[in-house]
């Protein structure tokens, strides 16, 4: 056993250390996403190692009595300068140490670092080298490495509640979470919806998937400390009496009403309750009841009331404190829910953008996409200096112009530019004001996902004859014109038409028909 001087001497050193390698992590560069959340992890990995290791050295200088014997035992008193007892007897239990394990690794600290900090694959030897990703394995393939929520099943979950006014799609949903910043969440619920245990349960899971998609995504982010001071604020302003939408006694009497749990008549001989007095009494003149009466009448042991309440006074305060009970957890689970998207309103606009992006997509087009995604992505490679030189040229280019660079990463000639018209702005105010460089661009981008999203947006085909067309208002005024020409065709199809009746008589089909319809042909 090492002795508590050693021990902490090799606390204080790991800490110093494991401060370094977190140091080295945060520094690098990290293009990507899935990168930036790995190093992340790995960042938050290296912190708690070193809180436990600042615990554990804290306890340890708490302990004088176990440091005084140490010092005691290594200073030896000057009568005893050369007496190494016990230097030699701590020798020995090294050695036996190391003689019953001989395998031991020594270093065993400088591993673990290396694990930490090693990148994969740095030598570049491996073309095909595909690492095993943990962190990838923490997210769903919709939530796309941490990219965007899956909130599918609590969409399901919201639209089934009890008391809403319509359901919703999935993006009014997320709109619906967006607005959580401006205000409480779920606010444009009925107050009877937001009392039912439905709406727990439903909240519940919301605020469970968001604290947990917060943690995998921003691991550094001490987010139970938030969570904690949102509790708190909760209570303080739950007592103040803040929440006028959550009023207890109001809320619960129409919740009862919506779950079925108000006062009710339980008759113990039918095994049925009643919810209004005139039926019940109404009920105990009917042949059934009388029959029930009479076999409860021979029986020994009575029928027992199912719900579990024996007296008729202990089921209403019962209910009442247990719907109270449900509205205050309701409230608490709103509140800290709020707050959580409140810190992921960026990622529900990211979220927002991708569904819609996805419905303009045709069916070959995210088989094209799931397939991209299934690729492994490649390992970062270890630059080495000629790399990083070729790299700072790269970024010294001289670029005046704003030229688009071509496909070497250079700017292309001024006279191509000239040529293919790229300094001519197309702005498209269908596809929310985007501006398109060149000509080429312009045409190509009527039959892309961003025009086509904008015209299912106003109701309208994205066909031919609305090329060109990018002014809403053009687009609306055309497609009326259209409908006006479809409908002048008819008009002239029924007039320019002509039948001949029994007689000889010609007349057009609109004449016609109505002189059928009367009789008169």
């Amino acid at each position: 056993m090492d002795s508590i001087i050693e021990t902490q001497r090799q606390t204080h050193e790991e800490i110093e250390r494991y401060e370094t390698a977190l140091y080295s992590l945060l520094s690098r560069n990290q293009p990507t996403h899935e990168i930036r959340i790995q190093t992340e992890h790995k960042a938050a990995q290296v912190l708690d190692r070193i809180s436990s290791r600042v615990t554990a050295l804290h306890n340890s200088y708490l302990d004088e009595d176990a440091r005084k014997a140490e010092i005691g035992t290594l200073s030896a008193p000057a009568a005893a300068q050369n007496d190494l007892s016990e230097f030699y007897a701590r020798l020995v239990k090294i050695q036996d140490h190391y003689n019953k394990y001989p395998d031991a690794v020594a270093g065993g600290f400088d591993m673990e670092l290396a694990a930490i900090l090693e990148e994969g694959n740095q030598d570049g030897l491996d073309d095909d080298y595909e690492e095993e990703d943990p962190i990838s394995l923490l997210f769903s393939g919709e939530e796309a490495y941490g990219k965007y929520l899956d909130l599918y099943a609590n969409h399901t979950a919201y639209n089934n509640l009890k008391g809403i006014s319509k359901r919703l799609p999935y993006l009014q949903y997320l709109d619906i979470l967006l607005a959580a910043q401006n205000g409480l969440l779920h606010s444009e619920l009925p107050k009877e919806a937001r009392a039912t245990k439905d709406y727990e349960v439903y909240i519940q899971h919301l605020h469970d998937y968001l604290m947990s998609f917060v943690k995998r995504t921003q691991p550094l982010v001490d987010i139970q400390t938030k969570h904690q001071e949102a509790e708190v604020e909760f209570y303080q302003r739950w007592d103040d009496g803040e929440f006028v939408d959550w009023d207890e006694n109001k809320t619960a009497k129409r919740s009862a009403i919506a779950d079925g749990v108000g006062e009710g008549m339980w008759c113990s001989a039918c095994q049925k309750s009643y919810s209004k007095k005139t039926v019940y009494d109404a009920h105990l003149t009917s042949k059934k009841h009388m029959k029930a009466i009479a076999k409860q009448a021979v029986s020994e042991t009575p029928p027992q009331n199912p719900n579990g309440t024996q007296t008729i006074t202990a089921q209403p305060a019962s209910n009442g404190q247990l719907l109270k009970s449900r509205l205050r957890s309701s409230a608490l689970l709103t509140y800290l829910s709020t707050s959580l998207l409140v810190v992921l309103v960026p990622t529900i606009s990211e979220t927002k953008s991708n569904v819609e992006r996805r419905f303009s997509l045709t069916a070959r087009e995210r088989e094209q996409e799931l397939l991209e995604q299934s690729k492994p992505t490649p390992a970062p490679t270890n630059t080495s200096g000629d790399a990083a030189a070729e790299e700072e040229e790269e970024e010294r280019i001289y670029n005046p112009l704003k030229l688009p660079l071509g496909w070497d990463g250079k700017p292309i000639p001024y006279w191509l530019y000239k040529l293919h018209g790229l300094g001519v702005e197309y702005r498209c105010e269908i596809c929310s004001d985007h501006v398109y460089m060149g000509r080429k661009n312009f045409d190509r981008h009527f039959q892309e996902s961003r025009h086509a999203f904008g015209m299912r947006a106003l109701g309208l085909p994205n066909t031919k004859h609305f090329h060109e067309i990018t002014r809403i208002e053009d687009a609306l005024s055309l497609a009326e014109k259209l409908k006006q020409e479809g409908r002048h065709e008819i008009f002239e199809q029924e007039t320019m038409e002509e039948l001949e009746d029994d007689e000889g008589n010609v007349y057009n089909r609109k004449t016609y028909e109505d002189l059928k319809k009367q009789g008169l042909i």
